[in-house]
């Protein structure tokens, strides 16, 4: 059971799998409203705060894909999507959409609680406080205000750039794909996947002056993705005898 009430909007056509799906979820504890087509699922997210949405792409009255750009312009809800097509450009423009995840038709629904319970799981860590102030000497991150200094001087920077570069800065030397940015960096909608972040990661070198010939903190992985290091701290003169 949940050990807490988690309120589960499910947004699916077809009556028999809806039905089956509210079951599944309904014994696991959680509370659910069950809509048939995408009018009614805007009108239902208008009236209640829901801890999650598992959203069809292909809905009567408005797509799923309408739905999901309507609800990611004022909030930040998990959405699972549920899509027949299970060809890979299908799942990235879920996941370009603003969707955390998505599962291809048929499928069981007992799979679908499980990555139910994995996002509450994941967010459930993600709100769990974290360390506030990274201090990498001539870079300091400051995670509860937001705010980057470099030499001691502030830099301005977007919500996007501060989530990638706080994202990267937890874990030195750890490598990221641009996908695995993607996912943790860019919840709305967007056009272009790797792009994109390949783009933010631009804008944050010129804003940190890191010049990515001579990088200081952000690293390219050619052909994965990036990682941030740590400058290592300069060795300690030896003590005259």
């Amino acid at each position: 059971m949940a050990s807490e009430t988690k309120k589960i909007l499910l947004v699916e056509d077809e009556k028999p799998i809806r039905g089956a799906v509210a079951a599944y979820l309904e014994r696991e504890g959680y509370w659910v409203r069950g809509v048939g087509d995408g009018q009614s699922a805007l009108e239902e997210f208008e009236k209640h705060t829901f801890d999650l949405i598992i959203l069809d792409l292909m809905l009567p009255k408005l797509s799923g894909e309408r739905v999901c750009r309507a609800v990611r312009e004022t909030s930040d809800v998990p959405i699972i999507m549920l899509t027949a097509k299970g060809e890979v450009e299908d799942r990235i423009i879920g996941l370009e959409l603003g969707a955390d995840d998505y599962l291809v038709k048929p499928f069981s629904p007992r799979e679908l609680v499980a990555r139910v319970r994995a996002l509450f799981r994941r967010a459930h860590a993600e709100a769990e406080p974290k360390m506030e102030l990274l201090d990498f000497g001539d870079l300091v991150i400051d995670i509860s205000s937001h705010k980057v200094t470099v030499e001691g001087t502030e830099v301005d920077l977007t919500a996007s750039e501060f989530k990638l570069l706080a994202t990267l800065a937890r874990y030195p030397g750890r490598v990221y794909t641009r996908m695995e940015l993607v996912e943790k960096v860019l919840g709305y909608d967007f056009e272009g996947y790797e792009r994109t972040i390949d783009s933010h990661v631009k804008n944050l070198r010129a804003k940190l002056g890191d010049d990515p010939r001579n990088p200081r903190w952000l690293y390219t992985v050619h052909g994965v993705g990036y990682r941030f290091e740590a400058p290592a701290a300069p060795a300690e003169p030896d003590a005259k005898e």
